[in-house]
């Protein structure tokens, strides 16, 4: 199902969809923090915005590595179908590496839109150099593959990381801010940055960016919020990606189903 079109973009209700690449409620964090998240969204959307979480059934616990990131896509896949039959404007990748966010786009024609790719659109328009303040290790070589494909290699001033895991961010809301706070600051003070991006949507729902920004005095980039605006902002203007660009995959231009595409029998299933 197509978005609804039949009044201007502007004047009618928006319904977005915040998608989670990975099956959360199933984890030690539970339905709660999906619920959590949906109220965070809710909150910081603008008037006219209906915003709904949905996650994917199965898939990594969380993602910090690429592997994981590729674990991830062909359940998004499948919500991804499911949210646009559903009558859904747009939807947002709920995960900072953008998983799959490509491919996603070819078999979709409601908006889909990734938080990283708007955060870093957003970061050069504010400042001339910006770094991210992200979770681990790992995930440091794919913040800087986004930076390239975004064309803002050279504005990149450092990838910063706090060395703790994604579930444990959410664990322990207080250490992981004060860790943040001590890698922006050396990021600002070390390496240059005039504006911070937080490479992590769990960092962005710690809802901690405006506080970070009075503190180390440079714009701090909520990935969440980014993400959510971006579709916000996008759909209001009755756009969506380019078709041209993100080209219909021939096998179901030609009427195949997205299960089809993989052989085997089960879908895709890993």
């Amino acid at each position: 199902m197509t978005p609804n079109t039949s009044e201007p973009a502007r004047d009618r209700t928006r319904r977005l969809a915040y998608l989670v690449p990975g099956p959360m409620h199933r984890t030690q964090l539970g339905a709660a923090e999906l619920e959590r998240r949906q109220d965070k969204l809710r909150g910081w959307a603008f008037p006219g915005t209906e915003i709904e979480v949905r996650a994917v059934d199965r898939g990594p616990a969380s993602i910090e590595s690429m592997y994981e990131e590729y674990l991830s896509i062909p359940a998004m896949a499948e919500l991804l179908v499911a949210t646009a039959a559903d009558g859904f404007d747009a939807a947002i990748v709920g995960c900072f590496g953008d998983p799959g966010l490509d491919g996603l786009r070819e078999i979709s024609d409601m908006l889909v839109v990734g938080p990283a790719s708007a955060s870093i659109a957003l970061a050069t328009t504010l400042g001339h150099r910006f770094s991210f303040v992200t979770v681990t290790a790992s995930i440091v070589p794919a913040l800087r593959r986004l930076a390239w494909e975004a064309g803002a290699s050279d504005a990149l001033a450092s990838v910063r990381y706090i060395e703790t895991s994604v579930l444990d961010v959410n664990k322990d809301h207080g250490a992981a801010l004060g860790r943040m706070l001590e890698q922006g600051r050396l990021a600002v003070e070390q390496d240059g940055a005039d504006v911070l991006v937080l490479g992590c949507m769990s960092m962005g729902f710690l809802d901690v960016a405006e506080q970070m920004t009075e503190e180390l005095g440079v714009p701090v980039v909520n990935p969440s919020r980014a993400g959510l605006h971006a579709a916000e902002s996008t759909v209001a203007q009755g756009l969506t990606h380019s078709r041209r660009a993100y080209m219909t995959p021939p096998k179901i231009a030609a009427g195949a189903k997205l299960g089809e595409l993989f052989l085997g029998g089960d879908g895709g299933r890993p």
